[in-house]
This record gives structure tokens, C-alpha cells and sequence, in this order.
């Protein structure tokens, strides 16, 4: 972000001098013109011209602008550093982007920018202060007056220095000294006369400007780029260019409707160019993890999008991780300190600069009739710059490592040793790759409890009891689960085949009196829909045919069926395995009966009859949200206007539930699968089975029984048994956040990106690239505004604390509000499923009361 000079504390000095002085009326006015001259400095001041000359120069907070407002030329401090440099910016890019930094090789201090100045200077344009000091300059001789010189920046772009006097060529440009941006209409040449070529070079790390180690430069021999480390290690190159793309880097040609590439060759210079067909945005950058980047501005997201990099894996970087780490491209952080050792800048690693590598936490113990072990690494390349040693077998080659106090590492690979002091380029395959290699690691001696033997290579006699002893357990506890398992299904077939073989079986009602009667055991209340006979489901159905299979529910199939009418109905059928009993069947028909509301499904009758426990419910012809959001073809047809009435359509149904029914009602398993889509897509929500009422004024409820969808549930709930309206709002948060990503909440398990989407979610939000978690295929349906504003209530309403999440009316309220100003949220709950037992019932201890929480889960499925 721009920064500039900080004059608070001196004026606050000169408030505090003046005022012991001063009246005390006085005193406030003067105190009213420093917060407004505060303000003033936070504004770059532009001049109002594209060109600095004799008569003017830039400093301070003032800039110029290039003619069409693209592009803008002053001061800015990066990150959260003292240092100042001068810059060149898109003018009308939100996320201020930097181009090109004169001085990024000597930046200015806080003190320095008191009195720096860019302007024309003995034939020169200079940055330099009062005292003389010149931090940075064109440096170039020629014979041109001075009064004479103008700096022009030009709309794509460029500075350019030239005689404003005549039309001769400019003296000097900046697009022939890039750093680390290629930018449209620039040249990536080759000198043929002075046999240089100009080089880009990445940043430092994401807040140091300063040269770093990658650069990428023109080959001219083979008309291609090439990409090193430490202008040394050639590690990458673009491929030969064919005239038309890179050979290497084929999906350029997916834009080429937004620019023309194009390579030029005569006497004097061979170069690369590439102008735009359009006002697109786009730029070709060196980033700081080595990678050429080319990327193009997103105007409806806000935000420079990836369409082809090279290489395309950051672990395919040279030396990407530094020394004494290992890049592992399957890790969700691709760098990683070896065991023993730790970043040698914590503050460098978090900065994404990784060049400083790793260092040992102990050194090690050297000296005579030394002892220690190695780590066995797996399935990596072997790092570069080995020493050979001849050596009669894998054991003398151990010894010769371990007699030398500078080597770290050694591989004995087809009868050849190979040592190593510093280790740099090692990478991480996975296993299934089956081209990897075996390194030994040295430890030092906190850590010698995890490494092999030192003669015999293999595991420690602790270790091996104990891996036995875990590999023992687990397969007893397998064993008596699956037993129990099989005793359960066998038991079920047994009353199945009774059934249908005439014999006799508990029979709960067979008639509508006798199941009105068990309905309302506990609830003295008539049910409001009517009973149905199981003959006419059956023949609605047809005998529950596969053909009329909707789908399949947490509590059992739905089906759709057609009466003699021809009124088209969904029929639930609760499974014999459903966990769903009496009472939570006798709930969801109280429940669903007694409520009316455009955004619920609606309850059109019931049937129980012998095992069957039948729902009928009005028919939903585009069946559940997951259906469509999880599906990549289906997905498609669900633009950003859709989305967000399905999310203001569910939010209402909740807030009819919490607040304005005739009774509070909490869902507890709000979930995709649970939201149907009528004809037009309108969302209502649907199975009550495990809703609860509570009074009028209660908020939060206890239940012993935990019950709901994992990665729905709120913590709180899952962890404690205590629920409440907050429940049903942290689910409505994964929904939202599903709905706008296209994900599952559950589909990181095996993911690098994060345990689940809220870690997901939260780390994009963070790093201000919130728009980035939207569905590709809403790409130019999305309303930026409103998709900014359901991420950010959808991430309020999944916070860790229950108390700082809104209520269903300030969720509506905030959804309807197009100017109301949105809290900024904390941190979200990260429950895993690596946290959460996937038996299906778990008994943990409540705090302070020491009951025991049964916990039931279910997996999701399409209806």
C-alpha cells in the first residue's frame, strides 16, 4: 500500500509547545489543523502532469499521472517497512500493483524523504535530498541542456527522458531497465552491438522491492527466455518461440484475442514485444517464488488472476526452499525445514522469501569418537554440488559422513557414496512417483530418537515396540467393530425374510386411529396433515421403484410418486438402518405440520405401518442444492443473481424458524442436501427430524444426544451437546460459503490448500483475496459488492465464539442492506474431520456436569 512522509509526531511536538503557551480555545484549533493536515499527507497529491522538467519535480506525497490516467509515477513504502522508494503503479488498479522502482537498491529513510526530490539534473533525472545525497539516477552522458530535458510518463506506463525541444529519440527509458514487470509495448532484447540483453529481476520477498535472487533473460540463440537462480542456475526457460507461442508455455494462446506477441530480429537487436488488442490489463511478472507469471486484471473480481506460469510447480524452482529444507509439492506449505532444523528468518518465511533457508537448532557435537544417527528420507532428488567419495559399501560410506563434522547428509546409491555439506534443490516426490531416491540426514542430538541406527540402517528397538503395539490395537479394535457390525446386519436380515415369509413380526398400528394414537403418546396436540395408507404409496411409487428414486437421504431414500390425481408428491422412506426412531419421526410431523412459510418445504401427509415410517412431502421438481452446487456441469446454471436469492431464501426460512413461528424452533442439521429447489429455484428448507422447540425467550438448549451432519455442526455442539439458535447460524455459514465456492466444506481432506473450507476461506480473507474463493463459473455473472458481502457474512456467522455470531434478523438485515457497513469477523471454528471419530456414535465427557454426549454423524448425500 502507498505510504508517505509521517509528520504526526512532529506535530504533535509543535501542539505540545505551543500549547502551554497558548489559550486553551487556541489550543483546539490547533490540534482541529493537525488531524486535517494527518489526513492531507495519507493522499498522494498528483500535479496534475504527465512530465517532470527544470521547473518541476516531485517529493513528498506529490506524483504525476500519465496522460490517460493509467499509470502514476511517486513515492511508496512497502510492507511494513521504514524504507521509501519511487515507483511506478497502475492508477486505477484497487490492489495498488507496482510496476517498476527506481531505487530499489538504496531506498530512502523516513528521514531522507523530508527533503527527496526527483527531477532534472545536469542532464540527468536524479532522485536526491538536500544535503546532496543521490540515491538514484539515469546516469547517462549526453550533451542536452539541461532546461531543455522532460521525464514523461507515458500511458503504458513507460518514463521516458528526452529533448522536449525536438522530436529526437529518447536518451533513456525505464522500459529498458525493468525489474521485475514486463509490462505491454516493453522489449525484452538482446544487444547485438554492446552484447548485453536487459534482465528481470524478482523482489526480494513480497515486501522488499530489492533485487532477489531469481532473474529471467532473453536467449537469443534459441529464441527463447530462460529463468535462473542467483544468475547462475538455469532452472526453467519458455521453450523455443514458433511464431506464434512459447513451446513450453502453449496456453498463451488462450489470450490471444487480448494481445499480439510478436519477435523481432535485425542488425542491431533481436527482441521479444507484446502489445494489447484491448483494454485488457494484463502484465508479465518475475514473482518471488521464481516463477514468470503472466496475469491479467479481473475488473468484476478486483483482483490480477494467473492464466499461465512457468514453471508451473513452485518446487520445480531451483534452490525455491533454500538451504537445509525440502519443497514438497503435495504439502499444503510447499517449504520445509529438515528435522533439526528451523528458518534462519521466521519473519523472511512468513514474507514468502525463502532464500535465507533453514539452520540448526543445535550445532553439532564434534570431536573425537563421534556418535550419531540419520534420518531415512524417502522418495526426493538428491541435492546438487555432491562430493564423490570411493567407498567399499553402504556402511563406510555412513562412517565417512559421520567422521566429518561438516558433512550433513550422504546417499549411497549403485556402489556410489555421495556427500553433502550444504544441502540445496531438495525436493519431495510422493510415493506412487517411484522416482525418488533415499537421502541420510544428520541429527543433531535432541532429535537422534527419530533416526536409524548407525550401523544397521534400521528403526530403534523403542520405536519398533511401540509402532507394534498401536498396529496391534487398531487391528483388535477393527476386529470388534467389524463383529459387532456383522452380529447387527445378520440380526436385520433375519426379521427381514420373517417378514416376507408370513411370520409373525412386532407390528406397531395398522390402522389410522392406532397410529394417531402413538403420534400423540406425548403431545395431547392434533396433527394437522393427514394419514395415508400405505397401498396407495405403494401404487403412487410403484412399490418404491428406482425409477422414481430421487435420491438418498441421511434417514433413507425419496422417491418420487404420482396419485391417481396426478398430483405429484416426494415420498420419504425412513431406512431400517435409520437412526431416525418414533420420537424424532413423531417431531418432524408436529413440527412440519404446524409451519407455513414460503421458504419451508411443505408436509402433505404421513404413513406408519409394520417397519415403514413414510413422509409425504410437496414435490420439489429440481431436487436438493447439493445436487447442483457440487455437480461441475449443473453448476453452471446457477448465476450469482440465483445464488444469492437462494441465500436471502434460506436466510428467511431460519429467521421464520427463530423468531416469527408460533414456536422457536432450532434446526439442527442445516446442510445443502437439506435446502430443495422448487420450479422457479426457490429455496425450502426441509427434514425436521432432529429440530427442537424451545421456549419462547431460550436461546440455547443441552442434549446428551448429539446429532447432526459433519461439517455443518457447530463446535459448541458437537464437542459439548449445548445447542442453540447460533447452531443453525454457523451452519447457514458453511451453506453460504458452499453455495459461493462450489465446495464442499468436507472436500479438503486429502486437499493442500486447507483442512476444510472455512481454513480455506478465512486464509484468502486474510490475505484480502477474498473474491478469489468464488466459482469460476461466476466469473462474469458475479456482482463483486454483494458476493464481498455474503463471504464476509458468511465467515461472521461460522465464528469460533457463539456470542459474536448475528442473529438470523441481523443476517436478513445485513442481506437486504446495500449501504450497511459489516463487521469485520474473527476467526472461524476449524473443526476437522481429523478431530472427529466417523463411528457411528461416540461417547465424550461434557465439561463440569461429566455426562456423556452421544455423538451421531452423518455423511452427506444427494436427494
Amino acid at each position: 500500500m502507498t505510504s508517505n512522509i509521517n509528520l504526526i509526531d512532529a506535530l504533535h511536538l509543535l501542539v505540545y509547545k505551543f500549547g502551554a503557551a497558548m489559550q486553551l480555545q487556541h489550543y483546539y484549533f490547533l490540534q482541529l489543523f493537525v488531524i486535517l493536515t494527518c489526513i492531507s499527507l495519507n493522499i498522494h497529491r498528483s500535479l496534475g502532469v504527465d512530465m517532470i522538467s527544470v521547473n518541476h519535480s516531485v517529493s513528498g506525497n506529490q506524483s504525476i499521472v500519465s496522460s490517460g490516467e493509467n499509470f502514476e509515477l511517486g513515492f511508496f513504502k512497502s510492507g511494513d517497512s521504514k524504507k521509501y522508494y519511487l515507483g511506478i503503479w497502475y492508477k486505477n488498479v484497487i490492489t495498488q500493483t507496482i510496476v517498476w522502482v527506481a531505487n530499489r537498491e538504496r531506498p530512502l529513510s523516513a528521514t531522507d524523504m523530508y527533503s527527496a526530490e526527483l527531477k532534472v539534473l545536469d542532464g540527468n533525472l536524479v532522485l536526491i535530498t538536500e544535503s546532496k545525497n543521490l540515491f538514484w539516477s539515469t546516469n547517462i552522458s549526453n550533451t542536452i541542456r539541461s532546461d531543455t530535458l522532460v521525464a514523461i510518463l507515458s500511458d503504458d506506463g513507460n518514463l521516458i527522458l528526452s529533448d522536449g525541444s525536438n522530436s529526437t529519440p529518447p536518451v533513456w527509458e525505464s522500459f529498458d531497465h525493468p525489474t521485475d514487470t514486463w509490462l505491454p509495448n516493453a522489449k525484452v532484447k538482446y544487444n547485438k552491438h554492446a552484447n548485453t540483453t536487459n534482465i528481470l529481476t524478482s523482489w526480494k520477498n513480497s515486501g522488499d522491492p530489492s533485487p532477489g535472487l531469481f532473474s529471467m533473460e532473453m536467449d537469443q540463440s534459441n529464441k527463447q527466455f530462460l529463468v535462473k537462480w542467483n544468475r547462475t542456475e538455469m532452472y526453467s526457460d519458455s521453450g523455443s518461440w514458433n511464431g506464434h507461442t512459447f513451446s513450453l508455455m502453449p496456453e498463451m494462446s488462450l489470450n490471444s484475442d487480448k494481445y499480439n506477441f510478436s519477435y523481432v530480429d535485425n542488425e542491431n537487436e533481436s527482441y521479444f514485444m507484446y502489445s494489447l488488442l484491448n483494454s485488457s490489463k494484463i502484465r508479465l511478472t518475475l514473482d518471488v517464488s521464481g516463477q514468470i507469471r503472466h496475469l491479467i486484471w479481473a475488473e468484476n473480481l478486483m483482483e490480477w488472476q494467473i492464466f499461465t506460469s512457468q514453471p508451473r510447480q513452485p518446487c520445480e524452482v531451483y534452490a525455491s526452499c533454500g538451504a537445509f529444507s525440502i519443497c514438497n509439492k503435495e504439502s499444503s506449505v510447499f517449504c520445509n525445514c529438515l528435522t533439526g532444523f528451523t528458518p534462519r528468518s521466521d519473519t523472511e518465511w512468513l514474507l514468502n522469501d525463502h532464500s535465507g533457508g533453514c539452520v540448526r537448532k543445535i550445532n553439532l557435537q564434534c570431536g573425537d569418537g563421534m556418535k550419531g544417527r540419520f534420518l531415512m528420507n524417502h522418495d526426493v532428488t538428491l541435492p546438487v554440488h555432491s562430493q564423490t567419495v570411493p567407498v567399499a559399501g553402504a556402511e563406510e560410506c555412513h562412517s565417512t559422513c559421520l567422521s566429518s563434522c561438516s558433512c550433513n547428509a550422504y546417499a549411497y546409491d549403485n556402489g556410489v557414496c555421495s556427500i553433502w555439506n550444504e544441502l540445496l534443490n531438495l525436493k519431495q516426490f510422493s510415493p506412487e512417483d517411484g522416482s525418488g531416491s533415499v537421502i541420510y540426514t544428520r541429527l543433531d542430538a535432541s532429535d537422534e530418537a527419530l533416526g536409524e541406527d548407525a550401523k544397521s540402517g534400521k528403526f530403534p528397538l523403542k520405536l519398533k515396540v511401540i509402532i507394534s503395539g498401536v498396529v496391534a490395537i487398531a487391528v483388535l479394535l477393527l476386529c470388534s467393530f467389524s463383529y459387532i457390525y456383522y452380529r447387527r446386519k445378520m440380526a436385520k436380515r433375519i426379521a427381514n425374510k420373517q417378514s416376507t415369509e408370513g411370520h409373525p413380526v412386532p407390528q406397531w398400528f395398522n390402522r389410522e386411529r392406532e397410529a394417531q394414537n402413538l403420534m400423540n403418546e406425548n403431545d395431547k396436540q392434533d396433527i394437522a396433515v393427514p394419514f395415508f395408507c400405505l397401498e396407495d404409496i405403494l401404487s403412487a411409487t410403484g412399490n418404491f421403484s428406482d425409477v422414481n428414486k430421487l435420491g438418498q437421504g441421511g434417514f433413507g431414500p425419496v422417491y418420487k410418486g404420482i396419485f391417481s390425481g396426478g398430483q405429484e408428491i416426494a415420498v420419504k422412506r425412513l431406512s431400517s438402518q435409520s437412526r431416525q426412531g418414533i420420537d424424532e419421526f413423531r417431531n418432524e410431523v408436529i413440527l412440519i405440520s404446524k409451519l407455513q412459510h414460503r421458504n419451508l418445504v411443505r408436509l402433505l401427509g404421513y404413513c406408519i405401518t409394520g417397519y415403514e415410517q413414510i413422509l409425504l412431502y410437496e414435490y420439489m421438481p429440481n431436487k436438493s442444492l447439493d445436487t447442483f452446487i457440487f455437480d461441475p456441469t449443473r453448476i453452471k446454471s446457477l448465476k450469482w443473481e440465483k445464488r444469492f436469492e437462494i441465500i436471502l431464501g434460506i436466510s428467511r426460512g431460519l429467521l421464520y424458524l427463530h423468531e416469527d413461528s408460533r414456536l422457536r424452533i432450532i434446526h439442527r442439521d442445516m446442510k445443502t442436501s437439506n435446502i430443495l429447489l422448487d420450479q422457479e429455484m426457490n429455496a425450502k428448507i426441509s427434514d425436521f427430524g432432529l429440530a427442537r422447540i424451545v421456549e419462547e425467550k431460550t436461546t440455547e438448549a443441552n442434549t446428551k444426544k448429539v446429532v447432526g451432519t459433519y461439517g455443518y455442526m457447530s463446535p459448541e455442539y458437537a464437542l459439548e451437546g449445548v445447542f442453540s439458535i447460533k447452531s443453525d447460524v454457523f451452519s447457514l455459514g458453511v451453506v453460504i460459503l458452499e453455495i459461493i465456492t462450489g465446495r464442499r466444506n468436507t472436500g479438503f481432506y486429502q486437499s493442500n490448500e486447507a483442512s476444510n473450507l472455512l481454513v480455506h476461506a478465512w486464509n484468502f480473507w486474510k490475505e484480502k483475496r477474498a473474491l478469489h474463493l468464488l466459482d469460476h463459473s461466476l466469473l462474469e455473472s458475479c456482482n463483486p459488492k454483494e458476493a464481498m458481502k455474503c463471504i464476509n457474512i458468511g465467515l461472521l456467522c461460522v465464528q469460533e465464539d457463539p456470542g459474536d455470531r448475528p442473529t438470523m434478523s441481523n443476517v436478513v438485515t445485513m442481506l437486504r442492506s446495500e449501504s450497511m457497513a459489516l463487521p469485520k469477523p474473527n476467526q472461524p471454528a476449524f473443526v476437522s474431520r481429523r478431530n472427529i471419530s466417523n463411528s457411528s456414535s461416540v461417547s465424550s465427557g461434557k465439561p463440569q456436569s461429566f455426562s456423556k454426549v452421544e455423538l451421531t454423524i452423518t455423511v452427506e448425500e444427494g436427494r
